[in-house]
């Protein structure tokens, strides 16, 4: 049986390794000047804009979305995400001391990086199929992300307000978000494309995940971590090893098992979004306690997502 676990950990790595390969390529062409952060910041927005949008509008159309829509599956998906917040909202004033600080702590237990990280997990694992199941999921997690990170964030930083309708046009501006919508549209409506743009669309999709996760590499700074606090530790773990358990776990009990649990355990147990950071440095947050949960639960993921994902194969249930 521990031999057969064995086996099973390195189908799991296999899964997480090149996410984790090309992040270390990231820092490292970062570290010999290869890159630099102009490099960075432009590659990032052509990302954001440009290469996962197109990747997730041809992963819509080149899937049966019938098939893959499962409104019990996704609901499940954003009940559990949200019982998981309140449950964090809580506990955190009995963790942390500072009041301000309470909301960058529950984000970074909650939020994953599921746009780059959870997908390229999903893709690895399960390919094309588990790709789209992984960006519908994701479509209507991100919503209720940006919700919850800006309420929580708001409330423990006194001076901010909550603008509900800014933030709704926001995500509705969201390039993900309209590529997601448009994608299953013409799925769903059969649409057909010409083959030059087919061909030209997988070309531009093929380079999101690597030049994705090369750029998360290059932004690390790791000149932080060395004063990690006990706040930051305790984030990522609760972002790395309870909210998977919380969620996975009851999920198998309602019924759900196969790719789907896969997918579902695979996109919560990403490490915290680096888009959190962004988030917290903006409003006037502790940017160093964001981006040290950020780097971390980044390096540790490798780990946990793998004896996870090697545990879940090894009891039969993905």
């Amino acid at each position: 049986m521990f031999i057969e676990f064995i086996d099973l950990l390195g189908f799991a790595f296999g899964v997480t390794g090149p996410i984790f390969v090309l992040v270390l390529l990231g820092i490292v062409l970062k570290r010999l000047g290869v890159i630099d952060e102009a490099f960075t910041h432009t590659a990032s927005r052509l990302v954001f804009v440009v290469a996962m949008p197109t990747m997730l509008f041809m992963s819509m159309i080149n899937t049966d979305i019938r098939s893959l829509i499962n409104l019990a599956y996704l609901g499940y998906g954003l009940a559990s995400t949200l019982l998981v917040f309140v449950v964090y909202s809580l506990l955190t004033p009995l963790i942390v001391k500072d009041r301000r600080d309470y909301g960058v702590f529950i984000q970074g237990a909650f939020r994953g990086n599921l746009a780059i990280v959870g997908l390229a997990f999903c893709f690895n694992a399960y390919g094309h199929v588990g790709l789209a199941t992984a960006s519908l999921l994701m479509s209507v997690m991100t919503i209720l992300y940006n919700l919850l990170s800006i309420y929580t964030l708001s409330a423990s930083l006194s001076d901010e307000r909550v603008n509900l309708s800014e933030l709704m046009t926001n995500i509705a501006k969201n390039p993900l978000i309209i590529a997601l919508v448009a994608g299953m549209i013409c799925s769903l409506l059969n649409i057909p494309f010409p083959q030059f743009m087919v061909t030209s669309g997988e070309y531009v999709a093929r380079m999101t995940l690597p030049l994705a996760l090369i750029c998360i590499g290059a932004a690390m700074s790791f000149a932080e971590l060395k004063n990690s606090s006990t706040a930051a530790t305790m984030a990522v773990f609760a972002k790395l090893i309870i909210t998977p358990v919380a969620i996975v776990y009851p999920a198998y009990l309602f019924g759900f098992e196969g790719m789907q649990l896969g997918v579902l355990f695979l996109m919560v147990s990403a490490p915290t979004a680096a888009a959190s950071y962004i988030m917290v440095q903006a409003m006037g947050g502790n940017g160093k306690l964001a981006a040290n949960i950020v780097v971390i639960s980044t390096l540790a993921s490798v780990i946990t997502v793998s004896v996870g994902l090697a545990f879940l194969k090894q009891v039969g249930v993905v």
